[in-house]
């Protein structure tokens, strides 16, 4: 089974999505979607010699849905701001989020949330994969900021990957 499927929640994963995608639940659908999960996971196994493995899947799920919520919420708050605040009301600022994640998984998904949550971007890791580089829109404390990424995306990363 293993050789058919080398990540079978990928291959779960492409067949939800496909058929999510084309709103469909016909014959078709289902073999195109059917091939997609099988051949997809094999063309790229190769490539993931050392797949990640999630530590602890309850909280995996709770990231996820902590991170769906922030996303909302940061919506939210950066449209009242391009809204209603004058650009002079607005505090930019750059800093750096020193890492105590040492998985490359873990970091690359740490990026990706601060960069999906709006009103922050990652910009850049450091040579040394230690730090983040983070540009955030509006923030009074930057270093508050920074703890509150440390807190409450890290600190879960770290617990779902390490």
């Amino acid at each position: 089974m293993r050789r058919i499927f080398p990540h079978p929640y990928l291959s779960a994963m492409l067949f939800a999505i496909w058929l999510l995608l084309v709103n469909s639940v016909k014959a078709g659908s289902l073999v195109m979607a059917a091939i997609l999960a099988i051949l997809i996971p094999l063309l790229t196994a190769p490539y993931w010699p050392d797949r990640p493995r999630i530590r602890n899947w309850p909280a995996a799920m709770a990231y996820v849905a902590l991170v769906l919520w922030d996303i909302v919420v940061a919506n939210v708050q950066v449209a009242r701001m391009i809204v209603f605040w004058p650009v002079s009301r607005l505090k930019p600022a750059w800093f750096t989020v020193p890492l105590d994640l040492t998985s490359p998984e873990a970091i690359t998904v740490l990026a990706g949330t601060i960069t999906m949550t709006p009103g922050t971007l990652t910009a850049d890791i450091a040579a040394d994969g230690r730090s983040l580089l983070i540009h955030t829109l509006h923030t009074d404390d930057a270093d508050a900021t920074r703890d509150d990424i440390k807190s409450r995306y890290e600190a879960r990363l770290k617990r779902i990957f390490e």
